[in-house]
């Protein structure tokens, strides 16, 4: 039996156990309130209860069984999970039908479990984290054994090495010290891509968001909003194809009107592209955090003799800044972590530049080239990509705990 069948079993049979434990824990608590005994919760609590009972050994000993196996610890037919999970919760479901009194506080009970099930949802996103923290830590370490940090946080060369000859068991054909892992040029390129895509995106965002929140009529606003947040929902290669056929031609073609020279690969064009895409993540954010200021506030500037215009800059955005910049930051995260369009309108050679007409790569194009070659997975080449993502997280991390920072002051301030 697969494992897909015996998981359909297993849920049509918890699901039919669970109505009848439901039926009949209801059942039981009805008949007795009709006999005139007075009973501590009401009868669909009753009915829960039982179902709890049979559920949480039902799944969990499957839930274990199945951890079991994936690790390699043992490795039980399905048939016999199947049967011992529903024998578990046959005989739950026993206990919590028996156990059904009028002394019962079934409500009570109840609250617990879905206090522990949201606690248990809490502890799994935290563990989550931390493993993956864990998965990058200790595979940058390894790649740290053989790199320095110092040279690889510092370094200005990006050049691993002749990843072919090496794949092909030649490595001794490529000369010694031909590979540096200076990751400058790497970051330079991503932040570079970044700071281009939020000087396009806020500006437009937040203006927008205040044309809509402040000026639009209803009809205006029904129109502007859906089709601005249908930016969000086309697909990045998309955004790569636009970025690459449309935007770079037109920049090199501006560039050569004004006697500069612009490569095909520039990273200017992906990132304007790139804030375009990230506009409706701040206009959404921004008119959300604008319509939510109090009415009163905007009365109490009006009742002070200051124009529309005024109330916007000395009141509105004010108290709309934590959630501007919350939205700002939002922003900065999703264009660190983009990665399509930077290849395929930017390129891969790793340049250490100001010009932002010349081609540079970025960190994260640089993890997916590494990840995806034919080099050994212990190979400092293919290391190098958990280096850089360990890095890559703790850059977002500081900006999370910046925001979180400037939130918190400024709506302390304008609280």
């Amino acid at each position: 039996m697969s494992i897909a069948t015996t998981t359909l079993l297993l849920m049509a049979a918890i699901a039919g156990l669970g109505l009848i434990g439901f039926r009949w824990g209801r059942g039981k608590a009805l008949a007795a309130m009709a006999s005139g005994i007075s009973m501590h919760s009401r009868p669909q609590q009753y009915g829960w209860y039982p179902v709890v009972w049979m559920g949480l050994p039902a799944l969990g000993f499957a839930l274990g069984m199945a951890l079991l196996s994936v690790t390699g610890v043992i490795a039980p037919a399905n048939e016999v999970v199947l049967m011992v999970s529903l024998a578990a919760g046959a005989v739950g479901l026993s206990l919590g039908l028996r156990a059904i009194r009028p002394e019962l506080r079934a409500r009570n009970a109840l609250d617990r479990t879905i206090r522990w099930l949201l606690l248990s949802a809490a502890l799994i996103s935290i563990f989550t984290t931390i493993a993956i923290v864990l998965s990058i830590l200790f595979e940058a370490m390894r790649f740290f054994r053989e790199v320095s940090v110092w040279e690889f946080v510092t370094g200005t060369v990006w050049s691993p090495g002749d990843t072919f000859l090496e794949a092909a068991g030649r490595g001794d054909e490529v000369s010694e010290g031909s590979s540096f892992f200076g990751s400058v040029p790497l970051f330079a390129g991503t932040f570079m891509v970044t700071g281009i895509a939020m000087a396009t995106a806020l500006p437009i965002g937040l203006l927008s968001a205040i044309f809509m929140s402040e000026y639009a009529t209803p009809r205006q606003r029904g129109i502007a909003k859906p089709v601005l947040e249908i930016l969000a929902g086309i697909p990045t290669v998309v955004y790569g194809f636009f970025a690459a056929i449309t935007v770079t031609p037109i920049i090199v073609d501006i560039a050569a009107f004004f006697g500069l020279d612009a490569s095909y690969s520039n990273i200017l064009s992906p990132g304007i592209v790139m804030g375009i895409m990230i506009i409706p993540f701040i206009s959404s954010l921004s008119d959300d955090v604008i319509n939510s200021i109090p009415q009163s506030l905007r009365e109490g500037a009006y009742a002070l003799g200051t124009t529309h215009s005024e109330t916007i800059k000395k009141v509105i955005l004010p108290a709309a800044l934590p959630g501007v910049i919350s939205a700002f930051l939002l922003g900065v995260s999703r264009a660190l972590g983009e990665t399509m369009i930077v290849v395929m309108a930017a390129g891969v050679r790793p340049n250490l530049t100001w010009n932002p007409l010349e081609d540079m790569t970025t960190v994260t194009v640089s993890i997916v080239y590494s990840l995806t070659g034919d080099l050994a997975f212990d190979s400092p080449q293919t290391l190098s990509a958990f280096a850089l993502g360990l890095v890559l997280f703790t850059v977002t991390l500081m900006l999370n705990l910046l925001s979180t920072y400037l939130v918190r002051r400024f709506k302390q301030k304008y609280d």
